[in-house]
């Protein structure tokens, strides 16, 4: 059989594809390199419980706002969100803590009422942050075009882009206090980037009553209603192209799967090793994509909590040692800010059973291990595992005291993790880094040198499930233009 679509990885960006593709009446088969679909929002089971590998909040769900259509559209409104608090992520720098509200105007007086000469400039930010989320889907407009990849904000730094907007340091570190959910990199950072990763959170911010698994079933049972299939173990060695465009991707098990579209999911350098011998995938394009850097990775502690010991709360907290939050790590390795998450209480009781820790990590602080297979790490990387997790601990019970005695279970994951399971290089949490002085260099299209040939995923311009969201519209855009996929976003 041919298919009309071949997607390669089910992380959310394939997932999403399928199910746009397949919804839109195309033959989709979906190729799986592991045992289970889902990348980053894979779920594990220890001891009877699901501990997330990559999701813990989403923004924008509200009617109206940037993510309702599209999550309308794919089935996704029908899970059982939850909205968080009001001031659903609080920043503790110091002895002091600062709260993020929901909703621009409330955002603004909350910490205008901490910082009141900063209030214009807040209101400026703010504003900023809002027509930040506009424009990303105003380029999806066929009667706007393409703006993205010119956007002034792409070509801004944040870290200037902060300093030169607010005088007070403590506020500049408030506000990036929150973004755990990127790479803060001063000599990189886009401001596009880091205003894509508050500004929706601000609109509205939700938890999934339940795992991440309940998005990839709810994704999966839907595309496979619409006729597309999916087939795991399924791990792509070969890309065949003829006349200049794919034909098929033969897997390690010698299947051949033919199609006329092709869109990967997975690592562009990955992707262009697939195609071994190509007319129009010149050797400068490979070595572009082989030379992109990539974000750091994470530290995750999962911890298992004692039955009624610590009451659920319904905010994220950002616990920092020191003042500066954008240095992470010090020339030591030691943990200077963690995000504190915890599980709705999915039996309904007051008590919540699990909490998340999360660190970032740098890959060489793995590299003595990076080249050993999965389980036979040795003593000691579990002894490093250990280290990190009891810093991350210790640094969260400036928020929960007595944390550690109230754990039953701990499970620990690294880059490593990240690299064995999802097959991305270095264990990168975020994707290929943005850096705004290379904006056309480091933000690709889903488009490649091979027209039938497509990149979806976190490793285009944005990054998290709001990001690859979007961006999986880019990538459905090419192929069912950007009238059909307006519609999906404005109706």
């Amino acid at each position: 059989m041919k298919y009309d679509v071949i997607i390669i990885g089910s992380g959310l960006g394939g997932l999403e594809c399928a199910h746009i593709l397949s919804k839109a009446g195309m033959s989709v088969l979906l190729l799986e390199r592991g045992t289970q679909t889902g990348g980053c929002l894979q779920s594990y089971r220890r001891n009877g419980l699901a501990f997330d590998t990559g999701f813990h909040y989403v923004g924008g769900l509200d009617e109206g706002q940037s993510l309702h259509s599209t999550f309308r559209h794919l089935g996704l409104l029908r899970l059982p969100w939850q909205r968080m608090d009001a001031h659903f992520d609080r920043v503790t720098i110091g002895n002091r803590t600062f709260a993020f509200a929901q909703g621009y105007e409330e955002f603004v007086d909350t910490l205008a009422a901490e910082f009141p000469r900063e209030r214009g400039a807040l209101g400026r930010y703010a504003e900023m942050l809002k027509q930040s989320g506009e424009q990303q889907l105003d380029a999806l407009n066929p009667q706007v075009g393409e703006l993205l990849r010119s956007h002034r904000l792409f070509e801004t730094g944040a870290y200037p882009y902060l300093t030169e907007t607010f005088q007070d340091s403590l506020l500049i570190n408030v506000l990036s206090g929150t973004s755990l959910k990127m790479e803060l990199r001063k000599e990189s950072l886009p401001l596009f980037t880091f205003a894509h990763g508050n500004g929706s959170f601000i609109e509205s911010s939700w938890r999934l009553k339940g795992d991440g698994s309940l998005i990839v079933r709810s994704l999966v049972d839907d595309i496979r209603m619409h006729g597309g299939e999916i087939v795991c173990n399924a791990e792509v060695r070969e890309l065949v192209e003829k006349d200049g465009k794919l034909v098929r991707a033969v897997c390690a098990d010698g299947e051949s799967y033919e199609g006329d579209v092709f869109i990967s999911n997975v690592h562009p350098a990955v992707t262009c090793s697939w195609v071994k011998q190509s007319e129009r995938m010149k050797k400068v394009y490979r070595n572009r994509m082989a030379r992109l850097e990539n974000t750091f990775g994470m530290f995750t502690v999962s911890l298992r909590i004692k039955p009624r010991m610590l009451r659920y709360f319904n905010w994220n907290q950002y616990v920092y040692k020191r003042p500066d939050v954008w240095t992470f790590y010090l020339g030591d390795g030691a943990v200077s800010g963690v995000l504190v998450s915890c599980r709705i209480p999915e039996d309904g009781s007051e008590y919540t059973q699990q909490v998340d820790l999360l660190t970032p990590m740098m890959w060489n602080k793995c590299g003595a291990w990076s080249e050993t297979k999965v389980g036979r790490r040795g003593n000691e990387y579990k002894a490093m595992k250990r280290r990190v997790a009891d810093e991350c601990v210790m640094l969260a019970e400036q928020f929960i005291p007595g944390l550690w005695n109230m754990v039953t279970g701990c499970y620990v994951s690294t880059p490593l993790t990240y690299r064995d399971y999802t097959l991305t290089p270095e264990g990168s949490a975020y994707g290929l880094r943005k850096d705004f002085n290379h904006p056309m260099t480091t933000l690709l299209s889903p488009r490649t040198p091979i027209p039938n040939l497509f990149l979806t995923g976190q490793n285009l311009m944005l990054h998290g499930l709001h990001g690859v969201t979007m961006t999986t519209l880019f990538t459905c855009a090419e192929i069912l233009g950007k009238e059909r996929i307006w519609d999906i976003v404005k109706n």
